[in-house]
């Protein structure tokens, strides 16, 4: 198993930043692609970026078109941590944030759900305009 607990969210103002952070426990987490998702009211799950290992001592992010170039994901696999850095925040960010992990290191799908293996309880992100 690879629990994952998300922590970070809160209550911002548009324009606002926040910064969440999802620690894994378990000796494989560098073997997996780590994702963060958000749900709002009503909504379905959707992707907002991933890291995936390229297979040297480096990461590839993917993201959403929805939050490039204002949302930033990073990871350190000593620590077991995966960050996403939240800039820019608009009202349509308010969702509560989920991050995931899976077993598959592609591009294969990364922004489906369903191809995730283990998710954390979820931290909720509320932008205020």
């Amino acid at each position: 198993q690879v629990p994952l607990v998300e922590s970070g969210g809160g209550l911002v103002q548009a324009g606002g930043s926040l910064r969440l952070s999802c620690v894994a426990s378990g000796r494989t987490f560098s073997s997996y692609s780590m994702g963060w998702f958000r749900q709002a009211p009503g909504k379905e799950r959707e992707f907002v970026a991933a890291a995936r290992w390229s297979g040297g001592i480096t990461y590839i992010a993917d993201y959403a078109d929805s939050v490039k170039g204002r949302f930033t994901i990073s990871r350190d696999n000593a620590k077991n941590t995966v960050w996403l850095q939240m800039n820019s925040l608009k009202p349509e960010d308010t969702a509560v944030y989920y991050c995931a992990a899976r077993a598959l290191n592609s591009r294969d799908r990364i922004g489906v759900p369903d191809t995730y293996d283990y998710w954390g309880q979820g931290t909720q992100v509320t932008v205020s305009s």
